[in-house]
């Protein structure tokens, strides 16, 4: 197991969308052991594989003090009438938070590492890091979810960023 380092905003990785795990060897092991142990550190909600440089469908979750990974994660339900607004932040977009629309309810279906099929759901925080994570396997960064006078203001901190 290796902590491993983040890929920030920039990175061609992050834009890139995730293949399917098509088989659970020893390589989607030891990222799945990579996963859990760089998302278990306290203010890290969630992380996506491309975020650590690995173009696979797979991300870890640390929500309310429970650790877990889903591999080939698609989400298969969102509360349609209700929704959060709260800011949200990205360990690729670094020290940058913006209000984010979001389902208030998610639910995420995948594997496991036994190719056992695996239901991730909750609400708040863990609905919002499920629709997170997924949109970082989709090419995805919550930027672009951003009202756009949000965006345009966030678009120009990442700029000083870089």
């Amino acid at each position: 197991m290796a902590m491993r380092e983040i890929r920030t905003v920039g990175d061609p990785v992050l834009r890139t969308p995730c293949e399917d795990v098509t088989d659970i060897d020893d390589r989607v092991r030891s990222l799945v052991e990579d996963l859990l142990e760089t998302v278990d550190t306290e203010g890290r909600a969630g992380l996506a594989a491309n975020q650590i440089g690995v173009g696979l469908r797979a991300f870890s979750w640390n929500i309310d003090d429970e650790i877990g990974y889903v591999l080939n994660p698609r989400i298969v339900e969102l509360s349609e009438d209700e929704f959060q607004d709260g800011d949200e932040g990205c360990l690729s977009v670094p020290g940058l938070w913006f209000p984010t629309r979001r389902a208030w309810y998610a639910r995420v279906e995948g594997i496991d590492l036994d190719g056992k099929e695996v239901v991730v759901e909750g609400e708040e925080l863990m609905a919002r890091a499920l629709q997170h994570e997924v949109d970082h396997l989709d090419g995805k960064l919550y930027l672009d979810r951003l009202e756009p006078a949000v965006r345009k203001k966030a678009m120009k901190a990442v700029r000083e960023l870089l």
